[in-house]
């Protein structure tokens, strides 16, 4: 089964805990802080395979939870960092969040790495919080949570060629007397249900991949037919071959054909009309397709490129394979996604490295309020309430970061509920 999108959760392992833990050595007689800190968490890394074809294994797996970090131990001992989290995925990946829509990365190298979860630092433990004011501190913190979210994965087919067209128009027998490839032909419309792909080599040693994608018809963008599924994997491609049946057998025009599927590209994505693109007069064994053929012209710009062909019978060939290894020399690769985008993005990947002591406040319906942000909550899930200390240190982080003085402006007063997360807490002026 050919899978090209999948939809995954993914969370970075949480950092270990920091520890409190104090010396008790002999002839040290006053002791001092000797907890370790936690470890970091694993990171979800995705890695490019180029052994793989299709995203299928993460249609049995969808979740991918890193591991966390160990903790800190007594004797100033740290807690291990986890070991990665490695996940193969096939060349063409493109990986994008899939609350914001943002490019994460776009995978295309064998080997090439992306963190698309990282994961979170350890606690510190109590040696760290020393100070002259207060040598024994009994204060320590819990590993930072790992990143969590939901990414879309899609498969878009690393082709240089891409043959276009209509149902049965010839594009998987083309593929099939150029390149090794063995697509399933038959003469009926969408026997072709699966992009296929194949390696082909013109007489003089120049070679590349080309594509056949399932076959297109009016509405294809909007979800109609098959081709809407498999439209992402004509964005790579730097060549469009567009196929058209010169025998008219089936009492359609090739030239509204043409204009149709053009059409189609066009309104799937704005840029697939700036690649070059060669025009297939296949099936001109046929009777008519002589005829079919000068009137298709006639209505063609003077400068477009139409190569006759038969592809049963192979005539013409090997021009339209010199034609298109000529093209792509002199055409340039078509990035999906540019160096700003991916720029502007980061602050998606790397959300829960951001600084910012923004929060904001809201009223529940019970009247409570509701305090939220990514600072004030990643503060929360590293404090150990079970100690007096680490409680009076949240305090007074919250004062520091304005919450205190926001809670009065919004009315609250002595007794009110303040909730963080799912947790309730009681206003104390």
């Amino acid at each position: 089964m050919f899978v090209d999108h999948v939809k995954v959760y993914v969370k970075g392992g949480d950092g270990g805990d920091g520890m409190v833990a104090f010396r008790r050595e002999k002839y040290v007689p006053n002791g001092g802080p000797a907890g370790g800190d936690g470890g970091k968490g694993a990171d979800v890394v995705f890695e490019v395979d180029e052994g793989l074809r299709t995203l299928m294994d993460f249609r049995y797996k969808r979740h991918f939870k890193a591991d966390r970090g160990e903790h800190g131990m007594s004797k100033n001992q740290h807690g291990r960092k986890a070991k990665d989290m490695i996940v193969h995925v096939p060349p063409g990946t493109v990986v994008t969040d899939a609350e914001t829509g943002a490019v994460i990365a776009d995978l295309v190298e064998h080997g090439q790495r992306q963190v698309v979860a990282r994961g979170g630092r350890g606690g510190r433990g109590n040696t760290r919080f020393a100070t002259p004011a207060n040598p024994a501190p009994e204060l320590s913190e819990k590993g930072e949570p790992g990143v969590e979210r939901d990414i879309v994965l899609e498969l878009k087919v690393l082709a240089d060629v891409g043959l276009v067209g209509f149902p049965s128009v010839g594009k998987s027998t083309l593929l099939s007397v150029v390149s090794a490839a063995k697509p399933k032909i038959g003469a009926y419309h969408f026997t072709t249900i699966v992009p296929n792909l194949g390696m082909v080599e013109t007489q003089d040693g120049r070679s590349f991949a080309m594509a056949d994608l399932p076959g297109l018809i009016e509405g294809a963008h909007e979800g109609v037919g098959l081709g809407h599924q498999f439209l992402r994997h004509i964005e790579r491609t730097r060549v469009i071959v567009h196929v058209v049946d010169m025998s008219g057998m089936e009492g359609r025009d090739p030239y509204e054909d043409y204009v149709t599927i053009n059409k189609e590209l066009e309104q799937y994505n704005l840029r697939l009309g700036e690649r070059p693109q060669l025009i297939v007069a296949n099936k001109m064994d046929m009777p008519d397709a002589e005829e079919n053929l000068k009137e298709f012209k006639s209505k063609l710009p003077e400068d477009a490129n139409v190569f006759p062909i038969s592809a049963l019978s192979r005539d013409g060939l090997s021009n339209l394979l010199f034609a298109i290894a000529d093209l792509l020399e002199v055409t340039p690769e078509f990035p999906l996604i540019t160096e700003e985008e991916l720029e502007s993005d980061k602050t998606v990947l790397y959300k829960h490295e951001q600084k910012g002591d923004d929060f904001t406040i809201t009223r529940d319906d019970d009247g409570a309020f509701v305090v939220e942000g990514y600072a004030i909550e990643r503060l929360f899930r590293m404090t150990d309430f079970s100690r007096e200390d680490n409680q009076r240190r949240f305090a007074r982080q919250m004062r520091g970061m304005g919450i205190d003085d926001a809670l009065r402006e919004r009315g609250a007063k002595d007794g009110d509920t303040v909730r963080l997360l799912d947790y309730d807490f009681e206003f104390i002026d």
